[in-house]
């Protein structure tokens, strides 16, 4: 109110109960959907999978673009009106982390790098470098959302030197947590991608319109073929 803002968006909102939200997105890992179907700590989930129920738009994140016949039914089973969304990360290019170069994702092949981050999923992330022609030859997970101390940092970025690599490689989401003023010795650089919408496109402009646009308008959006992730 402070600030004239009519809207919140809340990243991890949905699993927090007490709060109404006008709208609930909810992103579902193609890859791995549900785990073992079992609630934290046996499992990966943090709520029960009838809570599917709750969500308006269900985004089928890391596809492949191909249908999951099980997966949609599963969905429907318990939330037969929310529109289903897929979309893929694609990477783009490697950006250097003080804002300088930005080279091209062919650089990777035959690079020896070191990887670290501090994701949900650092599986994925390392299969994209590999998959770029990149050798990871250090690699330091971290939990998600860790909060990095200088000592990690500085050890990660020694361990890269003393093995003579050609880069060190974070994702976007880590690169903001590091510390201007501890420098490694070799070039380090963030992976930036964006989302490609495979299907359900006019239900993602939907779901945006009814989040970023006043409530009465009816303005239209330009349609995108990217949205940028930063989380």
């Amino acid at each position: 109110r402070r600030f004239g803002c009519d809207t919140l968006i809340l990243d991890d909102g949905f699993q927090y109960l007490p709060l109404k939200g006008r709208l609930n997105l909810l992103l579902v890992d193609k890859t791995n959907p549900f785990g073992n179907q079992h609630l934290l700590p046996r499992g990966i989930l943090r709520e029960p999978i009838k809570h599917l129920s709750r969500a308006s738009y269900i985004f089928l994140t890391k596809s492949d673009g191909t249908q999951d016949d099980a997966l949609l039914e599963l969905i429907r089973e318990h939330n037969p009106k929310a529109e289903i969304i897929e979309c893929s990360h694609q990477p783009q290019y490697l950006q250097a982390i003080d804002g300088g170069a930005r080279l091209p994702l062919d650089t990777l092949k035959g690079a020896h790098i070191a990887a670290f981050s501090g994701i949900a999923s650092p599986e994925s992330f390392e299969n994209m470098l590999r998959g770029y022609g990149a050798e990871i030859r250090y690699n330091h997970r971290f939990l998600d959302h860790h909060r990095f101390s200088r000592g990690e940092i500085q050890h990660v970025y020694d361990q890269a030197d003393e093995a003579e690599l050609d880069m060190i490689v974070t994702t976007e989401k880590d690169a903001v947590r590091l510390f201007e003023d501890i420098k490694p010795k070799i070039p380090i650089y963030f992976l930036r991608l964006e989302i490609d919408i495979l299907s359900g496109e006019e239900d993602f402009e939907g779901a945006a319109a009814r989040i970023c646009l006043p409530r009465n308008t009816s303005a239209q959006m330009t349609r995108p073929s990217f949205i940028s992730e930063n989380s």
